[in-house]
C-alpha cells in the first residue's frame, strides 16, 4: 500500500495516527510489543507526531533500533542510538530499549547478541526507511540478500550511501562516514507483522519509483517491501515526484 501527502509533517502525523493505533491494537491483543526504528532526519516528523499520540502504553513496549556505525565514539551525535535517544527512546518510558552497540571491540559477537535479542523478541512491528540507493536499515545494494542466514551482521556501506549521510547534514565530509556498519538484514526487517516505511524528499524520488515500479531485486533492496503482506509506504509529493 502506498499513501502520499502533500508535505513532509502531513505524512508524518499520518503515518504515526495509523502506527498508534495499530500499537493500540496490538497491546490490547498481548502485555507487550517489540518494535524497531529507524534512525533518519526522514523520520524527524513522524517520530515528533508518535511521541504526541494519546493512549500508547508505552511501558508495555519494547524498542529496538534498525543499525548502527562501527567505530564511532560512544558519545558522538551521529550515532544512531544518539538521535533516537533525542526524538525518541529519551522522550517516552519504554519496557525496554535495546541498543545496537556501534563502539563494541567485537562487532561479530554483538551481531550474535543482537540476533538472540530478536530471536526472544520477534518484531511485531518495524517502523523503516529508504535510502537514497534503495537500502532498507543499511543493507545497500551490493551486500542485501533476500535470503540472508543472518539477522545481524557486520556490513561495508556503499559510496552512494556514505554520501547521503553528507547530504542529510550529518557528518561535514563523505571521509567522516564510517565505512562499517551493523545493521538489522533483509529476512530481519520483513520478520516484523507489520511495517511503516516513511520516505520524504525529492532525494529519495528515484528509490521510491524503483521501489514501486521496478523489478523485485537486491539492486533496490527495498524492493522486496512489496512481498510483505502488511506494509504500508508513506509518500510527500516530493518523494512521489516520479511515480
Amino acid at each position: 500500500m502506498v499513501e502520499i501527502y502533500r508535505d513532509r509533517p502531513c505524512m508524518g502525523r499520518a503515518a504515526a495516527a495509523c502506527a498508534a493505533q495499530k500499537m493500540r491494537d496490538l497491546l490490547r491483543e498481548r502485555e507487550c510489543i517489540n518494535v524497531a526504528f529507524a534512525a533518519a532526519p526522514s523520520q524527524n516528523e513522524f517520530l515528533e507526531a508518535l511521541i504526541n499520540e494519546d493512549d500508547i502504553d508505552w511501558k508495555r513496549v519494547r524498542a529496538f533500533h534498525l543499525d548502527e556505525y562501527l567505530g564511532l565514539p560512544s558519545d558522538a551525535p551521529q550515532r544512531f542510538a544518539v538521535f533516537l535517544d533525542e526524538h525518541i527512546f529519551g522522550k517516552v518510558d519504554f519496557k525496554e530499549v535495546h541498543y545496537l552497540r556501534g563502539d563494541t571491540g567485537s562487532p561479530e559477537r554483538e551481531a550474535q547478541r543482537y540476533a538472540d535479542l530478536l530471536r526472544q523478541y520477534p518484531l511485531d512491528i518495524a517502523f523503516i526507511g529508504i535510502g537514497e540507493n534503495g537500502h532498507i536499515a543499511f543493507n545497500d545494494p551490493p551486500v542485501a540478500d533476500f535470503a540472508d542466514p543472518c539477522l545481524v551482521k557486520t556490513v561495508w556501506l556503499d559510496e552512494k550511501c556514505r554520501r547521503q549521510q553528507v547530504n542529510d547534514g550529518c557528518f561535514a565530509s563523505i571521509d567522516q562516514v564510517p565505512k562499517q556498519a551493523l545493521t538489522l538484514t533483509i529476512p530481519a526487517v520483513m520478520s516484523a507483522q507489520f511495517i511503516y516505511c516513511m520516505v520524504p524528499g525529492k532525494t529519495k524520488t528515484e528509490a521510491v519509483k524503483e521501489t514501486i515500479e521496478g523489478e523485485i531485486g537486491t539492486h533496490c533492496p527495498a524492493t522486496v517491501l512489496r512481498q510483505h503482506s502488511a506494509s504500508i509506504l508513506y509518500l510527500d509529493r516530493d518523494s512521489a515526484g516520479l511515480l
